[in-house]
């Protein structure tokens, strides 16, 4: 497939909104792709080279892209960077620059295959030690001396991993579904002048001419049975080029013959929120089961035989950073094989009290010193959910059947291994009780669980629910900040904030206290500066552009209508609480759930 084709499909999706419209584009590239390249094709489409589930990230510096521009352009640096500065995207200068090469060499630009464009960029990691910097900028330069314009913007946009067209995990799970299964009445339209077939819009996609979207039958059932066939499937692999690949090749029985694999992480399920105890007790259901919530990080374990393995919520590989908890895993856990959802909480090894998740988070990205840390932080493994026992899926069973589970395998030793404290009851004084008890053992507060539900790998279920004492604070993306001035000259001091919607982050607002001067007291702006000064994509004074990826938890006064933001929303008086180094910048917080927020503040009398 030529390079070419897929640009076509990028520039579709950039010039709508239209998740619909989004969803054809993308399945029309998935049924012209050959079967040789169709997870290339699905990878890239999301602008990835390589699956979320595994560690390699392409990594690539600006400073190494102006180069590559330089030396496919033969324009200087500097000239690059004035225009970066410009434009404010690295992408639309390479487009540029390679559009006046093209005028005045009059040279057509070779065809870039789908297939070159991948082995260069995969090749990104693959080169490494003396010379691999002259290596990595030859790649890239390569490709853009036989690149069209168009093509250059997007290559060097997925150079950067900056190519975000608003795709979900909706979209992409439709996209598959509409290109390999047969598309049912009532869902779908046929055009009457080219014979596309198209979902309920209103006009031809492909010739503008109006579609008649009335019908008599209505085979929506149909739809959804393929759809749940895609969705098992990438709940259980976490890959959608996989998954595009089985639905091409094996159709929906190959989809839903798709099984849990030990040592490949799945996404997490997600518990929602409520304002209210009484809330959540009616979004359960009587009875109900009651946990302790403590203030930890998610932790996957996956055992089969004496190999364990360890995942984040973000699919980060942590095996040799926890090094006590393979060994709990390895001699108290009585399975073969199998996959626990876990949470570890740090605690302190003299008082044994638990501690705060800030303090512990730092052993998730320490490589060295091992050692030391574990005895300095150790943490306790609490299980609470099992999702595949030998050989087998427990996905589906019951909530009360899986803590049942729980309770025949793991044996149990305080600051070891233990499960998560629970109650079930249908008494609300109870629960309160219960929830008391939490608190005061230190914990942030407690989940409610549905007895009879079953586990929804990467969803966000409302059969699953938190409740904590304060007003819900917000994981936050770090989208731009400010340079400061006076004591705070030469740090990053003040930092534009973003919540999600559909794969695009939006504006929510700024932050600027809750962070210390000195790193010894806490988070500081030093902190700050030496994470987010690599991520820096473009500078307008003392005003820089953040490449998305560091998460912060801010809390709130409260959540406001403003203009002045994308979200449509911001925040009255936020304040940092903590570094989220356990979520990545697809972990933010939905604006869903802003607008949940904001609409509890109503209910409760607030303007």
């Amino acid at each position: 497939m030529d390079y070419n084709e897929l640009v076509g499909i990028y520039e579709k999706l950039e010039s709508t909104t239209k998740n619909l419209e989004k969803t054809y584009w993308i399945s029309k590239l998935f049924k012209e792709s050959p079967k040789s390249e169709i997870e290339m094709v699905a990878l890239l489409a999301q602008g990835l080279v390589f699956p979320k589930t595994e560690e390699s990230k392409i990594g690539i510096a600006s400073q190494l892209v102006i180069k590559a521009i330089s030396k496919a352009t033969g324009v200087s640096e500097k000239t690059i960077k004035d225009e970066w500065r410009k434009l404010g995207d690295l992408g639309l200068v390479a487009e540029k620059l390679i559009e006046k090469k093209k005028q005045t060499t009059l040279l057509a630009p070779k065809k870039l295959t789908v297939k070159k464009v991948y082995d260069n960029l995969q090749q990104l990691i693959e080169i490494t030690g003396s010379g691999s910097v002259e290596g990595k900028l030859n790649l890239i330069a390569e490709l853009l001396s036989g690149a069209k314009p168009e093509e250059a913007k997007y290559i060097i946009k997925t150079v950067l991993e900056e190519l975000r067209l608003g795709i979900g995990e909706a979209t992409m799970r439709d996209a598959i579904v509409w290109a390999y299964f047969p598309h049912p009445k009532g869902v779908f339209f046929k055009c009457e002048k080219c014979g596309a077939s198209m979902p309920k819009i209103d006009k031809c996609l492909e010739c503008g001419t109006e579609l008649e979207t009335k019908s008599k039958e209505d085979e929506r059932e149909k739809y959804n049975h393929y759809s749940e066939a895609v969705q098992h499937a990438y709940d259980v692999l976490n890959d959608f080029a996989e998954v595009a690949k089985i639905a091409m090749e094996k159709g929906e029985q190959g989809l839903l013959k798709t099984e849990i694999a030990i040592g490949m992480p799945l996404k997490v399920m997600l518990a929602m929120k409520e304002a209210t105890m009484h809330d959540a007790i009616e979004r359960v259901g009587k009875p109900f089961a009651e946990e302790y919530k403590l203030d930890g990080f998610r932790i996957q374990c996956h055992k089969k035989g004496n190999k364990v393995y360890l995942f984040t919520r973000r699919l980060e590989n942590v095996t040799e950073q926890f090094p006590e908890v393979v060994e709990y895993v390895q001699k108290n856990v009585k399975a073969e094989s199998c996959l626990l959802d876990t949470e570890a909480a740090g605690f302190d090894p003299k008082t044994l009290k638990y501690r705060p998740f800030q303090e512990i988070s730092q052993r998730i990205k320490r490589k060295y010193g091992i050692d030391k840390m574990q005895k300095e932080l150790p943490v306790e493994l609490n299980v609470f959910d099992i999702l595949y026992l030998d050989g087998k899926s427990t996905l589906k069973l019951p909530f009360v059947e899986r803590r049942k589970i729980l309770d025949k395998i793991v044996h149990q030793i305080p600051r070891k291994i233990v499960l998560v404290k629970q109650l079930v009851t249908d008494n609300e004084k109870d629960a309160e009780k219960f929830y008391k008890e939490s608190l005061a053992a230190g914990n942030e507060g407690v989940m409610f669980k549905n007895l009879n539900s079953s586990y929804t790998p990467g969803v966000r279920v409302g059969h699953m629910i938190k409740f904590k004492p304060v007003l819900e604070s917000l994981d936050l993306v770090i989208i731009g900040a400010e340079w400061g001035t006076g004591k705070r000259s030469g740090w990053l001091s003040s930092f534009d904030l973003a919540c999600q919607e559909d794969g695009e982050f939006l504006e929510i607002g700024k932050v600027g206290t809750g962070f210390k001067e000195k790193s010894e007291g806490g988070l500081s702006f030093e902190d700050m500066t030496k994470m987010l000064k690599p991520l820096i994509l473009e500078q307008h004074g003392r005003v820089v552009k953040i490449k998305p990826k560091i998460i912060i938890e801010v809390k709130y006064e409260e959540i406001q209508k403003s203009p002045t933001y994308t979200s449509g929303f911001a925040l009255r008086f936020p304040r940092v609480v903590q570094l989220r180094e356990d979520r990545s910048a697809d972990d933010c917080s939905e604006l869903s759930f802003v607008e949940q927020i904001y609409n509890t503040q109503r209910a409760r009398g607030k303007k």
